[in-house]
């Protein structure tokens, strides 16, 4: 049976920074707080006039310029995205025709910050059903377009940008994705969601604008985080017959430095284990752990051979995890 191997990874984060101390409609004091509490420091976002399919573009172009792969050899395209282009088509179908990707599929997911390893599961099952032989994936997100800039339950949080990752069909290589799960609890779905826009409320129907802007309950969605967490890097190092301490990285959904922490000290493992880049970015949602495995990669924090784990954790409620041998 074939087996999804990492080929090569790449990312796309947007130029411009804006810094916790930039955000000047919020308080000195709440400003500080947001590094205090969360580990956030600075953020990416989109130029006026760039689109998720334009970070995904680039992200894409990133990976499959360090594969040596022209786009033409693509078979499948898979895009994770909670701000898509459009409500449809999928925003993967821009991606395939500008990058030349004439012979692939391509379609979205959205599992909002658990797309990345959603994406990882479906491209893994692609392949071993012998479907494709190259499957690109990618998360791209442009959240600074739904966000109220003057909420402070959400706009310090999250940021803008892209990774991709390559997976090749390789035969009996003891290496690439050797266990995914995942998990979904619809009776959350409210907790962290855009309400208006879609045909649950129309425009027409919406109360005001503010509808159609992200929301989080914030408190409620830490409590779930640092028990699902925990719970499914478990299931998924058991069901795969290793153990914690034979995994290099754990790469988790980058949120909240507390909620890797407080993952981190309830499986009793090293916080230096933990793969951590959101106070570069913030929270990426769907694109943050495909982000993370590739600097993760380029750092050379991880060679091949290493076991990496990926977690995320967020609307739906969602929760998913990934073991990779690199």
């Amino acid at each position: 049976m074939n087996q999804a191997v990492i080929a090569s990874t790449g990312k796309y984060l947007p130029d411009f920074v804006l810094k916790n101390e930039d955000m000047v409609q919020f308080s000195e004091e709440a400003r500080r707080l947001i590094g205090e509490k969360t580990g956030v420091y600075e953020r990416r976002f989109a130029a006026e006039g760039q689109c998720t399919s334009d970070l995904a573009i680039k992200a894409a172009l990133d990976c499959l310029e360090k594969a040596g792969c022209p786009a033409a050899e693509i078979e499948g395209i898979i895009l994770a995205t909670s701000s898509p282009d459009r409500i449809q088509p999928a925003t993967a179908t821009r991606v395939q025709d500008l990058i030349g990707a004439t012979r692939a599929f391509a379609f979205d997911i959205n599992s909002v910050c658990s797309g990345g390893t959603f994406g990882i599961a479906v491209a893994d099952c692609l392949i071993r059903a012998g479907s494709c032989r190259n499957v690109l994936l990618i998360a791209s997100e442009v959240y600074s377009r739904i966000l109220n800039q003057k909420d402070f339950g959400t706009y310090p949080y999250f940021g803008d940008g892209a990774a991709a990752v390559l997976f090749h069909a390789v035969p009996d290589s003891g290496r690439g994705v050797i266990n995914s799960r995942l998990a979904t609890n619809g009776a959350g779905r409210d907790k962290i969601c855009v309400p208006g826009g879609g045909t649950l409320m129309p425009f027409e129907k919406m109360p005001g604008p503010r509808s159609a802007y992200f929301r989080m309950k914030g408190p409620d969605i830490f409590d779930f985080a640092v028990e699902k967490g925990p719970e499914i890097i478990l299931e998924l190092v058991r069901q795969a017959g290793v153990s914690l301490t034979d995994v290099k990285c754990f790469i988790c959904h980058q949120a909240n430095i507390n909620i890797i922490h407080k993952i981190a000290d309830t499986l009793n493992l090293p916080r230096e284990s933990f793969y951590v880049n959101l106070h570069r970015y913030g929270n990426t949602a769907g694109a943050s752990v495909l982000i993370a495995l590739d600097e993760a990669i380029s750092e050379k924090v991880v060679t091949e051979g290493d076991l990496v784990v990926t977690a995320a954790f967020g609307g739906g409620l969602s929760w998913g995890a990934n073991l990779l041998r690199i």
